[in-house]
């Protein structure tokens, strides 16, 4: 009997540790779990309390640049420390994990449209694991999941890891 009540002892307090051991990880880092493959988490997820506008631009692309169709006019890329990985380190892949987020801007510098790739692991093998977003300037959902046209333009840069901006190679 002493021994059961002892060993449940030393159970929970193995839980503990590493429990407070997750949370002072999270709190370390500043993040919150990943999403899954839900465009109303992930939006959440990147206004959460690490919002894309505090991540890294994209190399070379400070602010905001010159654009092209579907996109806007002028855009704005960020990308979260997943990403940063594979496109600062010029490793021809992004992460499972990484977000790519673009702000897209039609003709002026009023936002239109933000549109987002997040690399989920074994998502969409075929594509490069990416469950792309389209959202309205207000967060409203447009197009999320595989959606053809994503697919199928970025799909000219699967040798990319269907990254369009810059080569990341």
């Amino acid at each position: 009997m002493k021994r059961t009540g002892m060993l449940m002892w030393v159970l929970l307090g193995l839980f503990l540790m590493v429990a407070v051991t997750a949370m002072a990880d999270d709190k370390k880092t500043g993040e919150k779990a990943m999403p899954g493959a839900d465009a109303a988490a992930l939006w959440a997820y990147i206004h959460g309390p690490s919002p894309y506008w505090n991540w890294v631009h994209w190399p070379d692309r400070p602010g905001l640049y010159k654009g092209r169709e579907p996109h806007g006019a002028l855009l704005q890329t960020f990308v979260n420390k997943t990403a940063q990985r594979g496109v600062y380190g010029m490793r021809g892949v992004v992460d499972a994990g990484g977000i790519i987020v673009k702000e897209n801007y039609m003709p002026g510098p009023t936002l239109a449209a933000i549109t987002v790739m997040y690399k989920i692991k074994g998502y969409n093998s075929d594509k490069g694991d990416w469950f792309w977003v389209k959202y309205g300037a207000n967060g409203k959902i447009l197009k999320s999941g595989k959606p053809a046209g994503c697919i199928g333009c970025h799909g000219a840069q699967k040798m990319n890891d269907f990254i369009m901006t810059s080569l990341i190679r």
